[in-house]
């Protein structure tokens, strides 16, 4: 299992690590949504450290690069929410960089419905700078299944990716799974694992070799119904994926 498997769906991004997540956002996602008039802000900080360490088809290198995402979501409706992010990367000799936006909007199925699981899809577009990915517009459809099972979560994201502008773009649709399964070992405490994963194009996966997976055990704290904390370290277990990256996740809902 490579990049979360318990609150939902990975999200959308450009291609540099994960693809349309990246280095930037590590996430999956759960079904729900920012309540109607609520705004959820999260601070995403990302460290590489042990990554890509030479510029490749104009990219950055990612090795020991420190990556900062501002994530703001607002609830329209008790089914409906919209996310926008900022994504930063800083690295010695390279400065602090804006590195591109992205625009989510998400709609769930009603809780008043009593579906057996929660689903939610989200769509994602966004912008970001050619020194940061091989294709500077991409777009995302997330759908996103999970459900509580006393103490046990599970979450799956079947992300499909696609490249708008850029050197991908003349290709389909990106298959990139991420999932999550997690454990309340207390009322406060949440141990877990996270799967981040790219196969490639949907219609003929990459060779095993060219695939991406990451395994990242992670910590939540349940510190308060307004706060989120998530914790992990990510393991790249192929050539194609950065090999250790360390993330945190801090929110606060308004």
């Amino acid at each position: 299992m490579v990049r979360r498997l318990t609150l939902l769906g990975l999200t959308l991004a450009p291609p540099l690590l994960l693809r349309a997540q990246e280095n930037y956002e590590i996430q999956v996602y759960g079904s729900d949504t920012v309540p109607k008039g609520a705004t959820m802000i999260e601070l995403h900080s990302n460290f590489t450290l042990d990554g890509r360490k030479q510029t490749e088809n104009g990219v950055l290198p990612t090795d020991h690069a420190f990556h900062e995402t501002l994530e703001i979501t607002h609830g329209f409706t008790p089914w409906f929410e919209t996310g926008f992010y900022i994504f930063t990367s800083a690295r010695s000799g390279e400065g602090w960089q804006w590195v591109g936006d992205h625009i989510r909007p998400r709609i769930r199925v009603p809780e008043a419905w009593h579906w057996p699981v929660g689903v939610s899809l989200s769509g994602e577009i966004g912008y970001q700078q050619r020194g940061f990915s091989e294709d500077t517009w991409t777009a995302e459809i997330r759908p996103i299944i999970d459900k509580q099972m006393g103490r046990w979560y599970v979450s799956l994201n079947s992300a499909l990716e696609k490249s708008l502008a850029g050197a991908n773009s003349s290709k389909g649709f990106i298959f990139a799974p991420n999932a999550k399964l997690s454990y309340d070992l207390t009322k406060v405490v949440t141990a877990g694992v996270e799967y981040y994963a790219s196969f490639g194009d949907l219609t003929h996966f990459d060779d095993p070799g060219k695939r991406e997976h990451m395994i990242v055990p992670a910590i939540d704290l349940n510190l308060s119904p307004k706060w989120e904390f998530n914790f992990g370290v990510g393991i790249g277990v192929t050539h194609s994926t950065d090999h250790l990256i360390l993330k945190m996740i801090i929110g606060r809902r308004f």
